[in-house]
């Protein structure tokens, strides 16, 4: 059986991770290589580190953040933020990144995910959507969760695994922040059109909060959060223990 992953994120702003509720309010955590070792040397399957800025001047600084990690941290790095173009993928991979996350970059232009699947396989293309409830049905945010770009999120994310997205990332701005669980009802709703990895984001604030994800949707493959992990709320040893004992699969390191 595939064992679920967990997942720790990033969000990198100015050279320091920070945090916020719904996509709000940020506040300075931590160095973002330090963070990065640590989580690798606790057990965490995978790191996602997210340029929230992605102007010139943190992109270049945010490069080098990355290309450090990738000498300190030896599980794999999905990196986001200003992926725009093909040459954004180069860059990033270059720098140690297993994968690279578009959003923002897919929704001005969609064809760059068909692109970036045929140049680097779609095992490198991961597609990160921020979604949010409008007039009853869920809708993509661009910019960092400020902008309502009118798209409808689940046709939009089937259009981009139909394009060779290899992975989706579910970023529920409802729920980010809050500590109340992940977003389940909108989970099942992309889980019912894809057959990719589904990566489930926002919410999480406790050990069960995982356990209910994995046990009511098995189809998700992963959980993503950051603020339980930054602040010591949530062990990722305990969290994976837990998991063990509750018949979710999980790696032991």
């Amino acid at each position: 059986m595939i064992t679920k992953r967990i997942i720790p994120c990033l969000d990198v702003k100015d050279g320091r991770v920070v945090k916020g509720v719904n996509f709000k309010g940020l506040s300075d955590v931590n160095s973002p290589v330090e963070l990065a070792q640590y989580y690798s040397s606790s057990g965490a399957d995978e790191l996602v580190f997210y340029d929230i800025t992605a102007s010139s001047e943190g992109r270049k600084l945010f490069t080098d953040i990355l290309c450090e990690s990738a000498r300190k941290v030896f599980i794999p790095l999905t990196v986001g933020g200003g992926i725009n173009t093909l040459d954004d993928f180069e860059r990033v991979l270059g720098c140690g990144a297993d994968k690279v996350s578009v959003n923002s970059g897919a929704i001005k232009n969609p064809q760059l995910i068909e692109d970036a699947a045929k140049r680097y396989g779609s095992q490198c293309v991961v597609l990160s959507a921020d979604v949010k409830r409008v007039d009853n049905e869920f809708r993509v945010f661009a910019k960092g969760g400020r902008e309502d770009t009118g798209i409808e999120a689940i046709g939009w994310i089937k259009r981009g695994v139909d394009s060779g997205a290899g992975e989706i990332v579910l970023n529920s701005i409802d729920t980010d922040g809050v500590k109340q669980g992940f977003d389940l009802e909108m989970l099942q709703a992309v889980c019912d059109v894809v057959s990719v990895p589904v990566i489930a984001s926002g919410g999480a604030g406790k050990i069960e909060d995982f356990i209910t994800l994995f046990k009511r949707l098995p189809k998700v493959d992963a959980g993503l959060a950051a603020s339980v992990f930054h602040f010591g709320e949530i062990d990722i040893r305990d969290l994976k223990k837990t998991m063990l004992e509750q018949g979710i699969p999980a790696r032991i390191c």
